[in-house]
């Protein structure tokens, strides 16, 4: 007597990715430093918020709390816990190689880029859910701890205040994927957060030492310029608009995932 064997289903493209990323986000949700990032970004939002709601209106004159980015200020932990979103970044792509894991990663996912890409889609998920949702705990924690009565209390409701809010989470989203970018193309931690830190910090310095008139042209479209103006609901002078700040914002990000998708394939593990 004999038995068939109903033929076995094929593996798909599809099934085979998003095993990957399953792997992937085992590994994101695992490591230490991730958590700690995490912890550090979302940290420095919400406890600059609180202190700046206590201390500032008590500085502030009258004129100055009516006519105040108020919304920008309740988002000012953005400045620092940009950093640790960058690290996040580059942390997910670069500590493989730190430890040589990626070797191991690399046997069990030869297709390079697809290992790439699940990593990419973890962090940036991640990072746009934690970060939107830092941003709106530290913009309602400083309307909390607001003085009764002050006059820089704000709404979601009021123009540009949403869209603020949910911008300073996008940015640090965008920021994080600028970092796995750098990260893809150096593969080593050290080098690619100075990058960069670099890349943000650096230019608006050297701009401030030339003429005003390349201040007004060009000021506005380097990446920290770009992606803060989403985060203010009154616009500054000599910058992008919101919307087209943080398109330039993630065209740098593009750029760089895009040079690490191409050179992953061109170098050794």
């Amino acid at each position: 007597m004999s038995t068939t064997t109903a033929p076995r289903a094929s593996y798909s493209p599809l099934s085979r990715f998003t095993d990957i990323v399953r792997s992937e986000f085992c590994k994101f949700r695992t490591v230490r430093s991730t958590r700690w990032a995490i912890l550090a970004g979302v940290g420095f939002n919400i406890i600059a918020a609180v202190l700046l709601g206590i201390f500032l209106p008590r500085a502030l004159g009258t004129h100055d709390q009516a006519t105040i980015d108020s919304t920008r200020l309740s988002l000012g932990g953005t400045h620092i816990s940009q950093v640790a979103f960058g690290l996040l970044g580059v942390l997910v792509i670069t500590s493989e190689y730190g430890s040589g894991m990626i070797r191991a990663t690399l046997s069990a996912v030869p297709q390079r880029r697809s290992m790439l890409a699940a990593k990419a889609m973890v962090l940036t998920v991640a990072a746009l859910v934690i970060g939107l949702v830092s941003t709106f705990v530290a913009y309602f924690a400083f309307q909390l701890f607001l003085p009764s009565g002050s006059l820089m209390r704000t709404s979601l409701s009021d123009p540009g205040v949403l869209r603020a809010v949910a911008g300073a989470g996008l940015y640090l989203g965008v920021i994080a994927l600028f970092g796995f970018g750098l990260g893809a193309i150096l593969r080593f931690s050290a080098g690619a957060v100075a990058v960069l830190l670099g890349l943000l910090f650096v230019p608006p310095l050297i701009l401030s030492l030339l003429p005003q008139s390349w201040q007004n042209t060009v000021g506005g479209y380097f990446p920290l310029e770009a992606g803060f103006s989403m985060i203010s609901v009154q616009h500054v002078p000599n910058t992008l608009q919101p919307w087209a700040g943080f398109g330039v914002l993630c065209l740098y990000a593009l750029v760089a995932v895009w040079a690490g998708f191409f050179l992953i394939n061109h170098r050794d593990a």
